[in-house]
């Protein structure tokens, strides 16, 4: 097996001390990912839009991937991944109280700018810490560290929305139904307005948070780590070109797709809910039952990876999950049905910890760049709702969400089995246990 070599600005005995540094950055930022499902129930009451615009929340997050992430790589060449993670979070909280100032004064666009920002730190601070976690040990376990940080961000995601739903939402349907009966045009806009004045404080707050752990982290012990540097006695042998790796330009569409299937599983499933008329006070939880799901994931994923089955095999098991609990969500109603695209969490953990380090595998010096291409793959969380949004507007709501999560599922299928290693030489995957 191959392992990979750590390049240090000084010598590290032991990964524990990162591992807990990054698992404390990952349920940062896990919490303000997790946020978007509640977002949509609440810029749909507060601005008063239907789906489609509601679903400019997770696009506009999500397309700040695919617009920073090869700035961001850039970046990270120049300040290291160290500095470029505390970047990002300074970044994260300049758009955290734009987007609590804009969502206060109801001004969509202004809020949707400031969840944009939201996602360019992001950007930055995956770019940095997703390689980094993947080159602090030997390639064949990154997925059981991934597995670790996903934890700390599925804690995360379970906690975001029942913060937001009991911060903001509390009372959702008695406020809708009392705006919907208001009697005149000014008392409306006034209910509006003071359910909109909610969402300020908590933002605010988490800008103040984010600020503060990106001064934490510049002080912290967290090693540099150079992968231009690691990992060069693993690259492949006369490349020059980032072209020369297409299991890499496979794993960005795998990312892609599935990126979009866990952003209409965990974001989509509250508007999913009301597709059958279930209540508004029930339906804004549901985020929260996806990512325990995910949380339930990782958990057999850091058991299971590498000791019992690689992270290619177990990639395959859980795509093949997701195309069974998929079409179980079409063939069931009501309450069930929701359950099953909750399930859809489980089957959707471990895919993001096999996939990236298959598609960064043997790349080297051109591993910032590979990062920042997997990365762009996040806009897969834009494009895939967006199409949600659209489709079941003219079509059975069921019906559009089995068309687009089965094929999503079927490519990540063909990545776990065979996309991973197209291009590597013999002895060049990763190695089965």
């Amino acid at each position: 097996m191959s392992s990979t070599t750590l390049a240090t600005d000084r010598p590290q005995p032991s990964a524990v001390g990162p591992m807990l540094v990054l698992g404390l950055l990952f349920f940062i930022f896990g919490f303000v990912t997790w946020l978007n499902g509640p977002l949509i129930t609440f810029v749909k009451l507060a601005f008063q839009v239907g789906d489609v615009y509601a679903f400019l929340v997770p696009f506009a997050f999500y397309i700040s991937y695919f617009v920073f992430s090869l700035p961001a790589s850039m970046v990270l060449r120049r300040t290291g991944m160290k500095k470029g993670m505390a970047v990002g979070l300074f970044v994260m909280a300049i758009g955290a109280m734009a987007f609590g100032q804009f969502a206060t004064m109801r001004m969509f666009a202004g809020a949707l700018v400031g969840l944009f920002v939201i996602g360019a730190g992001l950007s930055l601070l995956q770019t940095a810490s997703n390689p980094y976690i993947s080159i602090l040990g030997p390639i064949e376990s990154a997925a059981q560290r991934i597995a670790v940080m996903g934890i700390c961000n599925k804690v995360a995601g379970i906690l975001a929305p029942v913060v937001i739903g009991s911060l903001v939402l509390a009372g959702i349907g008695d406020i809708d139904a009392r705006v919907h009966a208001a009697p005149t045009p000014q008392a409306r806009e006034a209910l509006l307005d003071a359910f909109a004045a909610k969402i300020h404080a908590p933002y605010l707050g988490m800008a103040v948070l984010l600020a503060l752990l990106a001064v934490w982290i510049l002080r912290s012990p967290l090693p540099e780590i150079r992968p231009a540097r690691a990992n060069r006695e693993q690259a492949h042998d006369g490349d020059t070109s980032i072209l020369g790796f297409p299991h890499l330009w496979l794993g960005v569409l795998c990312l892609f797709v599935y990126v979009g299937v866990e952003v209409m599983a965990g974001d989509a499933i509250g508007t999913y809910g009301a597709g059958f008329h279930l209540p508004l006070d029930q339906t804004k939880f549901f985020t929260a039952f996806t990512l325990g799901g995910m949380l339930l994931g990782y958990v057999a994923g850091l058991v299971l990876i590498p000791r019992a089955i690689s992270q290619q095999r177990y990639l395959a098991v859980s795509a093949v999950l997701g195309i069974l609990f998929s079409v179980c969500a079409y063939l069931t109603r009501g309450y069930v049905s929701v359950g099953f695209v909750a399930a859809l969490g489980f089957a959707n953990a471990m895919m993001w910890p096999a996939i990236f380090p298959l598609a960064i595998h043997r790349l080297g010096r051109h591993t910032e760049a590979g990062s920042a291409l997997l990365i762009m793959g996040i806009a897969g969380g834009a494009v895939v709702p967006q199409l949600y949004a659209h489709l079941k507007a003219v079509l059975d709501f069921q019906l559009v969400f089995a068309g687009l999560m089965v094929p999503c599922y079927l490519y990540i299928l063909f990545y776990g089995l065979r996309g991973y290693r197209v291009g590597l030489r013999d002895g060049d995957g990763a190695h089965p246990r």
